[in-house]
């Protein structure tokens, strides 16, 4: 019986070994490309700080999803400066593309950038589909048509690029506008 014992284990113990012999490496199988495995937010508050570490601006989305290596995608995102920055511009849009060897924000879709003391002191609107913001340097620039409201005077143009700190609006092209008395 002892004998019958050992006979069954020692073959247990080589079927056992030959088979793990035999068996294809499963790192060998599996592809070779690395899967990025990013990571995604809802209700997202990512913030942006100045030089010496303090509170300059505020980006937050709906849902936000690290995309590749380098890129964060956001839905519903709504951009604003710290009150401390004496920067009163806030700006909305669809989507943003933000990539970390960029000093920019791409903003796509139904862009808004307001504020109650824009241009000249008023309240100002820009409208636009596009739009490249660098909030560290407090610039806004597009190429595509903007629609730009400053208290009761509008203006539509093809391409600006906007100086929100200084609140200085350049329009490049093909500007036309309407002033009401």
């Amino acid at each position: 019986m002892i004998a019958l014992l050992i006979v069954l284990t020692s073959a247990a113990l080589a079927s056992w070994y030959v088979a793990r012999i035999n068996r294809p490496d499963v790192a060998e199988s599996l592809p070779s490309e690395s899967i990025h495995r990013g990571y995604y937010l809802k209700s997202a508050r990512i913030l942006g700080t100045a030089d010496d570490g303090s509170l300059l601006y505020e980006i937050r989305a709906r849902h936000a999803e690290q995309t590749s290596a380098d890129v964060i995608e956001f839905e519903s995102v709504n951009i604003r400066y710290s009150p401390d920055s004496n920067v009163p511009w806030m700006v909305d849009a669809d989507t943003a593309t933000l990539e970390y060897d960029k000093q920019h924000v791409q903003l796509r879709g139904n862009v808004l950038a307001r504020s109650e003391e824009g241009f000249s002191g008023n309240d100002t609107e820009i409208r636009t589909d596009y739009l490249e913001l660098d909030p560290a340097g407090y610039l806004a620039e597009t190429e595509e048509r903007v629609q730009i409201r400053i208290g009761a005077r509008s203006l539509t143009a093809t391409g600006m690029r906007a100086s929100l700190d200084e609140n200085r609006l350049q329009l490049k092209s093909n500007v036309s506008g309407k002033f009401v008395p």
